[in-house]
């Protein structure tokens, strides 16, 4: 049997790499383009392209709106700078904000419009569909990449705390402004 972690989440040694996006989740972000690391039985669509392990989503070309619930593993770095370098959707990942990945591909990414802080704790689902007894057993944050995918987040009725990006205000204005065509 495997140890769970403290508390009886997930277990600290994964037994799985594939964790359900909640359906009622994606609903409220949109329609998707491309998910890249489809796992290759999904229950629901999670965009109009799915790229399975066996077709490695990572040598793939991405184009569109992407939606991106990468593995858990030490992968995670691999599609998060793969989605940083696109520029085009929105993320599902923990919030470890103090790791080396994530302050390469959320907080110094050029790419990054905006982040969610989920209130509470996801329940992912299982292959077959059904959802998970415990939740993930770690806080979990949406990225946004591109200011229309942060515009989404904003607006999009998840519930949690949402920032946009940079931080730096005087940046975010001149991003604003280079939109409007004022630069």
């Amino acid at each position: 049997m495997a140890r769970r972690a403290i508390g009886g989440h997930q277990s600290a040694a994964m037994i799985s790499d594939t964790w359900l996006t909640p359906p009622d989740l994606l609903q409220k972000l949109g329609a998707f383009d491309l998910d890249p690391c489809c796992p290759p039985v999904m229950p629901w669509s999670t965009a109009s392209r799915h790229i399975t392990p066996a077709e490695d989503g990572l040598k793939q070309p991405w184009a569109g709106r992407v939606w991106l619930n990468p593995p858990y593993s030490r992968e995670a770095q691999a599609w998060m700078r793969r989605m940083s370098e696109h520029g085009d959707g929105i993320a599902l990942v923990m919030a470890r904000t103090e790791t080396a990945w994530f302050w390469e591909t959320v907080w110094r990414s050029p790419t990054a419009t905006g982040v969610l802080f989920l209130e509470g704790r996801i329940h992912f689902h299982h292959p077959d569909g059904r959802r998970a007894d415990a939740n993930c057993g770690a806080p979990s944050v949406l990225v946004a990449y591109g200011w229309e995918n942060a515009r989404v987040l904003a607006g999009c009725g998840v519930s949690g705390q949402f920032f946009t990006m940079p931080l730096n205000t005087r940046a975010r204005a001149a991003q604003e402004q280079e939109e409007r065509g004022n630069g």
